[in-house]
């Protein structure tokens, strides 16, 4: 159907360089207009709330959904040992991986999603998509406060941040039951290392920091967070010759 790591990781585009600092990186990046990037989000989004489009994911429209079905698991799990349904989705644009679960999470009796974002998103989230079941938050701590999750959701986040683990310091300290990471960089050997990632013109122009994590190193860190790994998976993307995307789940230990 689609694969991102074939289409943008030839000749330019994709993952290059090996850089010692996020300052050495961003001085070689364009960045990214953040308010066209959003206003192309919003109109795929709508049409596929809307039912005149199956499926978006970075801006682009889909004509059938590809799920990451260790991801659904997890969540049809939370809801069953808890009774509901009630997820942190830090960074999730404006409801994607939402909607394109929609189908099953509305055989649930009681979901809260709740969308961690970026001021700007958060206010397109508020005006054009919340509803009774999605909802938008500047901050954890104040989504935490309203709809108490169970579930944190890291799709495709953590590796755009600057100082990734000083964020989980943050974020783990709510005590999530579950924590999903989706959509996750890691090396196929070796160190982490930094990269700048240049995205494909076709479906929007930008090139910005991206870190590339050492899989053991980053399973380490949630177990001396009291997580224990229920399961590693390959994500919907490939792997190019230095990178697997892939996903894991953690289950916070029981006390």
């Amino acid at each position: 159907m689609f694969n991102f790591i074939k289409k943008i990781s030839a000749n330019k585009y994709g993952w290059k360089g090996d850089y010692l600092t996020w300052e050495e990186v961003q001085s070689v990046s364009t960045g990214y207009d953040a308010d066209k990037i959003l206003q192309s989000v919003k109109k795929s989004l709508l049409k596929v709330k809307n039912g005149e489009a199956t499926y978006e994911r970075d801006s682009v429209i889909f004509d059938e959904i590809e799920y990451s079905w260790p991801l659904l698991s997890t969540l049809m799990l939370a809801a069953a040992k808890f009774g509901n349904l009630k997820v942190l989705d830090f960074g999730g644009s404006l409801g994607s991986t939402y909607y394109q679960n929609r189908k099953f999470l509305g055989e649930l009796k009681n979901v809260s999603w709740s969308i961690v974002e970026q001021e700007n998103f958060v206010n397109v989230g508020n005006k054009d998509f919340k509803d009774d079941y999605l909802h938008f938050f500047c901050t954890v701590n104040e989504c935490v406060e309203k709809e108490n999750p169970d579930v944190l959701l890291l799709s495709s986040v953590l590796q755009y941040i600057e100082k990734p683990y000083e964020l989980l310091d943050e974020i783990l300290k709510y005590d999530f039951k579950y924590v999903v990471v989706d959509i996750a960089p890691f090396v196929l050997s070796g160190r982490s290392k930094l990269k700048l990632q240049t995205v494909h013109p076709s479906i929007y122009n930008a090139s910005y920091p991206c870190w590339i994590f050492n899989e053991r190193s980053f399973i380490d860190f949630f177990t001396k967070n009291k997580y224990k790994t229920i399961e590693v998976f390959k994500s919907l993307e490939s792997q190019d010759d230095e990178i697997q995307f892939k996903g894991i789940i953690f289950k916070k230990f029981d006390k």
